[in-house]
């Protein structure tokens, strides 16, 4: 690329921006970013969904137990939850049922990724307001997150 090119991409860039600035784009696009509350005790696993979430545009708060969770839910927010039923400190379904108490926060989806596959602990789940339930050993990563995309986008 030439000087002269280069200069008048920088040039057109910054009148596009001011251009998205003036009409408000700019915030209507930060307020669009979906927000994911991640709650999972296992570090690895955590990371790995929180890099691949992230890297589609989805913000991430990430606690590693229940006890941490159950603080931080009401400052961070979030538009989803994606929560394991076995951890330290605070169960899952403790924590499934605080959220559910909490203002604000009583409809926000919840999304159970655990390895208690029993069907009792499915049907505790739902009872406490779980919209989806996976089974971490009977899915892959690549539609666990598939499917975390799709209900995060679906309105509350």
């Amino acid at each position: 690329m030439t000087a002269k090119f280069c200069a008048e991409l920088v040039g057109t860039t910054k009148k596009l921006f001011k251009i998205i600035k003036k009409h408000g784009t700019m915030n209507a696009m930060a307020d669009a970013a979906k927000k994911v509350m991640l709650i999972e005790d296992d570090r690895f696993l955590s990371s790995l969904i929180k890099a691949r979430l992230e890297k589609d545009g989805i913000t991430i708060a990430q606690a590693f137990d229940g006890e941490d969770a159950i603080k931080r839910l009401p400052e961070e927010r979030p538009d989803l939850v994606i929560l394991d039923l076995i951890m330290p400190k605070t169960n899952g379904f403790e924590v499934l049922k605080s959220i559910s108490l909490m203002p604000g926060l009583e409809r926000t989806p919840v999304v159970i990724v655990s390895n208690l596959a029993q069907d009792s602990d499915i049907e505790k789940a739902q009872q406490l307001g779980a919209k989806a339930y996976f089974v971490k050993v009977k899915i892959s990563i690549d539609d666990l997150i598939g499917k975390i995309e799709t209900l995060v986008q679906q309105p509350s």
